[in-house]
Parts: structure tokens; C-alpha cells; sequence
């Protein structure tokens, strides 16, 4: 599992390591693994021409001291002095080993271009001349490797208030900070490589995790050779209407890929005759009043894709919420629980699967702040709401509360079409259904999904249909790669 902390948790860390060691000793080794990262992106060293952006904290110096080591294998490093002051014996390192203190003009003629400007330390718009430097830098075409954290981008949150650096490259010192891997700060991260300096023994408990292959392989349901259908997991959907008929069929399909032992489908007259058709697999069960007393037992529901906000749709909404499993709630029953929050009265788990538009809704914020602060705003619903939230979108997060923050790292901007939501809910469903809790069948299912996305897309669009038919191959995927002898 790839974990990450907050900008207070790493300097904690590196308070701790630095009293154990030499003086500087953290910043040169840092700074070496800054230097292999650029020579590895240059066609050559020799004789390239490299920018360092140096600002007045520990992030210049390792800038000055990596210039400083690409200068003794021949590059022509040269540096602008952004901040009102100087990391002094990385100057005097980087000015002995030949590097020449430049002016803007530079950014124009540099091969590679450091942003050392600012750290982890630094929170909230850039000022001036920082500001104009990123401007400058990100319409270069030289590529821009982030020491540490891309300037402009909060470390502990990804939030980017203003202009920051557009990166291809990040090296960040130590450990995974949060905010590179949540958007908006992962989208101006780029790569990320992570350079050991010896901190993780002084590490708190992760604010912030995401799953690798290894850790799927560990958290998917398996059957066994005395699994059965009802053993695999019952799951109930309640989705879909006359308008809205293909969120059914999608849903269904989701959680039938998804391995379900069973889906039991309850709704109206048109959604009922689409999933017939399309999944034969599915017991239906054709409601004429809105209520599951008929439907059978299932082990965990999924409530609302395509359901419609009237009337009848709340009284369904009732009747699953009130029932004792878990259930996901999505889409049109989102804004139904939105309307009344009675709904979500009740003992046994739910997870809320929204985008940021839903969970503005749901908890009276504005879209955009949410877009732009991510990581708060899903572990704000999760404490206020009292469910797991899977907040969709360009990053998809799974908070919990109490528990670290789980990011996903496998989708595609691909996924984002007309009903792959839908096919989401039933995969995460499918997995609620075979007995994982919230946490883990919301994080589970986004990366499913967002792996699924990938393999059917192939760089090109997709249809949430072909999603769901991809999930068996993100399956085998996950439980077909080898596992990490390290």
C-alpha cells in the first residue's frame, strides 16, 4: 500500500531523523536523488543546460546542492534567486562547482528546469516574484522537474489556490505527501518519484492511502469449493424508472461482473423488461408499490441510480433504508436523502457514492470548494453524515472516519461518460454483497472500476456498457500479477 502524510507529520519526521544525524546530511541526500532523477530525464549531462528556481527554504537548498552534482558531470547549471534569502552553504557548493546565478531571461534556454521555490511548509496563494516564476516556467517548453512538492500546491491537501508550477516530474523527499496524489496538486505533480532518506521509521500512522494490485489481491472475495450463490453474496438493486431505464441495466451488470453470487433486481414495469432482457442471470422482481417486502433476503442493496426523485421513489428509498444491511446509496437517491436526511437514520452502514455536485448538496457547500479541497470536504461528510463517502471525480477518495483517506490510482478521463457511476455502484455493491464493509468495497470498487476503464478504453472513448464488461479482466488483473518479492 503506497501511503502519504501531511506536510506537520513529515517535518515531525524529519525533526526526529535530523537530530540524528551530521548537519546537512538530510539535504545531501536528498539532493542526490534530486540529481539522478534529472540526469536519468536528459538525453546527457554533459553539457546540458539546467535552471534551478532557488527560494529561501530547505527546498532551494536541494536545488543548489543537486545543481551543485549535475554540474560536476558536465551539465551548465545556472540559477535564479528567487527568495529574500539564501541557503548558504548550498550557494557556496553550487557557485564552486561552476553554477552561474542568471536572471528570467534563462528559462527560455534551459534543457530542464528545477522548481525549487517553495516546500511543504508553505501553504496558500504564491506571491510575487514566485507567482510570476511559475507563470514563466509553465509556459516554457522546457520539461520541470518539482523538488519535493510543485510550488503553488498545498502539500498536506492538494489544494491550489492561484497559479503553481505544472510539473512533469515530482520528487518528493522521504514519503508520499497527500496532496500529490489528490487533484487539483496531483495534476501538477506529474510522475512522482520518491527518494529515501531514511524517514520512515519516524512516520506516524498515513493520512492519506492507496491500494496497489497486492493489496486487491489480499481484499477480494474468493470462492471457495464450498461457495454457493447465496454464499457469493445476495445483492438487491433498486434503480432505474421509465425515464431512466439503462441505469438499471447498468448497475445490474456491474455487480453481476463484479461477482455477485446473485442480484435480485426490484423495480417499475419498463427498467424490469430492459434487465430482463440484458441479464437473464437476475431474479426480477416487478414492484407495483413501492416496497421490497417481496423482493427476498440480500446481504447489501444498492439504492438510487436512475431511481427519480418523486414520491414513489422516496417511499422505495424508505422502505430499502430501513431495511438491516448494508446499503449504497447513489445518484437520484442521493438527492433524496439531500431533501430529507431522516432517511439516513438507521444502524446498519451506508455508503454514499456522490460527485462533487451531489455532495454539495447533501452538505450545503459549494461545488467548487469541494473540487479544490477534496480530501476535507469527503472526510467532513463522513463525520457529519455518519457513512463512508466515495466522492467521485477526477480523484476519486473513500473516507471513512477514523480511518486514513483512500485515494484511487486507476482511473482514466475516459470514465467520465453517461453511466459508468451506474456501473460503479454495482460493482462496489457486489463487493458490499460478498461481505466487505464500506471502506473497503468503496475502495475496492473504484479501483475495479477505474482499472476496468483503462483496459476498455485502450486511449480511446468507451461506453459504461464496455466498462462492465471489463471488470472480470481488471479481476484477473489484479489476481494475475506477480507479488512484489520486496
Amino acid at each position: 500500500m503506497r501511503t502519504a502524510y501531511t506536510a506537520d507529520q513529515i517535518r515531525a519526521a524529519e525533526h526526529v531523523l535530523m537530530a540524528r544525524l551530521p548537519e546537512g546530511s538530510l539535504m545531501r541526500r536528498a539532493a542526490s536523488g534530486l540529481a539522478a532523477v534529472c540526469a536519468a530525464l536528459l538525453p546527457k549531462v554533459y553539457g546540458a543546460r539546467v535552471l534551478l528556481l532557488v527560494g529561501s527554504g530547505d527546498n532551494g537548498g536541494d536545488a543548489l546542492y543537486a545543481g551543485m552534482l549535475l554540474a560536476g558531470r558536465g551539465a551548465r547549471v545556472e540559477a535564479i534567486l528567487a527568495g529574500t534569502r539564501t541557503h548558504e552553504a548550498g550557494l557556496e557548493a553550487f557557485r564552486l562547482a561552476g553554477g552561474r546565478i542568471v536572471g528570467v531571461e534563462a528559462v527560455d534556454r534551459a534543457e530542464l528546469i528545477l522548481d525549487g521555490l517553495v516546500g511543504i511548509g508553505v501553504a496558500g496563494a504564491l506571491r510575487e516574484p514566485y507567482a510570476g516564476l511559475a507563470r514563466a516556467v509553465n509556459a516554457a517548453p522546457a520539461p520541470v522537474v518539482a523538488v519535493d512538492v510543485p510550488s503553488g500546491v498545498d502539500a498536506s491537501s492538494g489544494r491550489v489556490q492561484g497559479v503553481a508550477v505544472e510539473a512533469q516530474v515530482t520528487v518528493t523527499m522521504g514519503a508520499y505527501k497527500a496532496g500529490l496524489l489528490v487533484d487539483p496538486g496531483a495534476a501538477h505533480a506529474g510522475a512522482i518519484e520518491l527518494v529515501d532518506i531514511g524517514l520512515g521509521p519516524y512516520l506516524p500512522d498515513p493520512d492519506v492511502a492507496l491500494l496497489t494490485h497486492e493489496d486487491m489481491e489480499d481484499l477480494l472475495p474468493r470462492p471457495s469449493k464450498e461457495s454457493d450463490k447465496y454464499r457469493r453474496g445476495v445483492l438487491g438493486v433498486a434503480a432505474g424508472s421509465d425515464q431512466y431505464t439503462g441505469a438499471a441495466v447498468l448497475a445490474v451488470g456491474g455487480a453481476l461482473r463484479a461477482g455477485a453470487g446473485m442480484v435480485r433486481y426490484a423495480g417499475s414495469g419498463a427498467p424490469v423488461a430492459q434487465v430482463r432482457a440484458r441479464w437473464p442471470e437476475a431474479v426480477i422482481t416487478e414492484l407495483d408499490r413501492p416496497s421490497i417486502r417481496e423482493v427476498g433476503r440480500v446481504q447489501a442493496w444498492v439504492l438510487g441510480p436512475g431511481l427519480g426523485t418523486g414520491d414513489w421513489a422516496h417511499e422505495l428509498a424508505r422502505s430499502v433504508l430501513d431495511s438491516d444491511v448494508p446499503v449504497l446509496i447513489d445518484a437520484d437517491a442521493l438527492t433524496l436523502v439531500a431533501r430529507d436526511r431522516t432517511l439516513l437514520r438507521r444502524t446498519a452502514p451506508v455508503l454514499i457514492t456522490p460527485h462533487a455536485g451531489e455532495l454539495a448538496r447533501l452538505t450545503r457547500a459549494d461545488r467548487d470548494q469541494i473540487e479544490a479541497a477534496r480530501l476535507e470536504h469527503a472526510r467532513r461528510a463522513a463525520a457529519e453524515l455518519g457513512v463512508t463517502v466515495l466522492l467521485k471525480g477526477s480523484t476519486t477518495v473513500v473516507a471513512e472516519q477514523d480511518r486514513p483517506t483512500r485515494v484511487n490510482g486507476t482511473g482514466t478521463s475516459w470514465l467520465a461518460t453517461g453511466g459508468t457511476g451506474d456501473v460503479l455502484s454495482g460493482v462496489a455493491g457486489a463487493l458490499l454483497a460478498q461481505g466487505l464493509g464500506c471502506y473497503e468495497a468503496g475502495s475496492c470498487g473504484a479501483y475495479l472500476h477505474g482499472l476496468a476503464g483503462r483496459i476498455a478504453a485502450d486511449g480511446a472513448p468507451l461506453t459504461a456498457a464496455e466498462v462492465a464488461d471489463a471488470i472480470p479482466s481488471a479481476i484477473r488483473a489484479v489476481k494475475d500479477e506477480p507479488r512484489s518479492t520486496t
